[in-house]
């Protein structure tokens, strides 16, 4: 059963969705729209995650869209990793066992470089590396994908948006291009996003959320992100319906892409509802779902 605080919110978001979009504009949006599927992770749920394998294997499968998440070792790099720690996705705990549980950031560039990634995944991935945020812009542009970068945790990594844009500057992701159709930076660290937005204004932003927010939390967030992204499990038509009658920071209609959608059944449901994209470990079983 719902929390009392749950139900007043549902009823809250239902009630200013009613005022907000007529009826018929909300079945319009549901029928009409069909969600741009992305990569979780790249394909996690054929390849390690967040390694270029991952990234290959949603190439192969057709995939323009992956998501990823970026954070910082000790020195300076910026590499991908989704945990605060290494233990579930490398051998860390062999190579380092006295440090395993140690955050990301405790490690340098050098010490990840020797951990395998891809074991864990089974065999054929046995040596994959960990890779840099440098080396998978690369990967990308190789593959002509395009990205949804997250930024982990950005309170352990103090000033990381400033690093994230000079990475995305050398390596050529602040063109006129990639700005405007290949590129959405993220996090469930709202002050990270507004940075981000304050840095940059032309980017595109996300607020990822774990439950689903107020209205008014919904409008805070519209003043700096173009999308705020939810659980799915947290997402209605009536949500769906509130965040689209909003405009977003680049004056456009606030968009809400969920996490993580793994099954047709799910896919159908999520997209019934007007949702604008979503994420999945398995975005070739999703998209066919779609049609």
């Amino acid at each position: 059963m719902r929390s009392r605080t749950a139900a007043v919110t549902s009823v809250a978001l239902s009630t200013a969705a009613a005022l907000l979009v007529p009826a018929a504009a909300q079945t319009a949006t549901a029928a009409e729209v069909r969600p741009r599927v992305s990569g979780h992770r790249g394909a996690a749920g054929y390849a390690p995650e967040n390694t270029l394998p991952s990234f290959d294997k949603a190439d192969a499968l057709g995939v323009d869209w992956v998501e990823t998440d970026v954070q910082r070792t000790r020195d300076g790099e910026l590499i991908l990793l989704h945990d605060r720690d290494l233990r579930r996705t490398t051998n860390v705990e062999t190579v380092f066992p006295s440090r395993a549980n140690r955050a990301v950031g405790d490690f340098t560039a050098a010490e990840l470089a020797r951990l395998d990634a891809g074991s864990w995944k089974g065999a054929p991935f046995a040596g994959t590396r960990i890779p840099t945020l440098s080396q998978t812009l690369d990967r990308l542009d190789r593959n002509g994908q395009n990205l949804l970068l997250e930024i982990k945790q950005p309170d352990l990594h103090p000033g990381i948006e400033g690093d994230i844009l000079d990475v995305l500057a050398r390596k050529g992701w602040l063109d006129e291009n990639h700005v405007r159709n290949r590129l959405t930076v993220m996090s469930f660290g709202t002050n990270s996003v507004r940075t981000i937005h304050q840095k940059r204004p032309d980017l595109m932003t996300s607020v990822l959320v774990s439950s689903r927010p107020s209205l008014s939390a919904l409008r805070g967030y519209a003043t700096y992100a173009d999308q705020v992204n939810p659980d799915y499990r947290q997402v209605s038509g009536d949500f769906v319906a509130t965040v689209h009658a909003l405009k977003g920071a680049h004056g456009k209609r606030l968009e809400t892409v969920p996490w993580v959608v793994n099954t047709a059944s799910a896919a159908r449901t999520v997209a019934g509802w007007g949702v604008d994209g979503m994420t999945s470990d398995l975005p070739d079983v999703v998209d066919k779902a779609l049609g």
